[in-house]
């Protein structure tokens, strides 16, 4: 079922908007990650982790939620399918494990966030975490970029589901125009 032009739009521009926000938070976050893990000012080290666990919880969770769910209702009731062609697939196997990740590692943003908030100095033995916001963020961009070449390019591959649809279309279409033709015909 394909979904009115409309909505189709709605849902599309809904898809495009979270997933440049999700973008541009993780591009965000970077800079900030990259400010704390630098910084020798205790003031700035902690306002940054105080803030990062603010980004993470109420701008990338969310836009990666949405851009998750906008992807999944755009690609259900469009000519794309779910689950016709790789690239979807592809998509949509890296835009869930992005997420989960996501989910993984707001758990350390939040332990680094909760020191942040106890105290100004930031020990030695907290760097491996400062150092993976940075790792992770930029990993996380990778990601990203590989999703919105996914999303322009659209690499050519039917999945065998998708072909087996594409091939039942084919044959219902034939089998439609035969009966047309066979109604129209005049009788010899």
């Amino acid at each position: 079922m394909i979904m009115p032009q409309g909505l189709r739009k709605a849902m599309l521009t809904a898809h495009v908007i979270s997933s440049i926000g999700w973008f541009g938070a993780v591009a965000a976050f970077l800079a900030l990650a990259l400010t704390g893990m630098m910084s020798q000012d205790p003031q700035v080290v902690r306002a940054v982790y105080l803030v990062l666990g603010a980004t993470t919880w109420w701008a990338i969770v969310p836009l990666a939620l949405l851009g998750l769910i906008t992807g999944i209702i755009s690609s259900l009731f469009t000519k794309w399918g779910l689950f016709r062609y790789y690239w979807v697939v592809i998509k949509l196997v890296i835009t869930a494990v992005a997420t989960y990740g996501l989910l993984e590692h707001a758990q350390a943003v939040n332990r680094l966030a909760g020191v942040a908030t106890k105290t100004a100095v930031f020990g030695v033995n907290l760097a491996g975490a400062r150092q993976g916001m940075v790792t992770d963020a930029a990993g996380a961009l990778v990601v990203l970029l590989i999703l919105t070449v996914l999303s322009i390019y659209k690499p050519r591959g039917m999945t065998p589901y998708g072909q087996h649809k594409q091939d039942d279309q084919r044959q219902r279409l034939v089998q439609e125009e035969m009966e047309s033709d066979a109604l129209v015909s005049p009788v010899n």
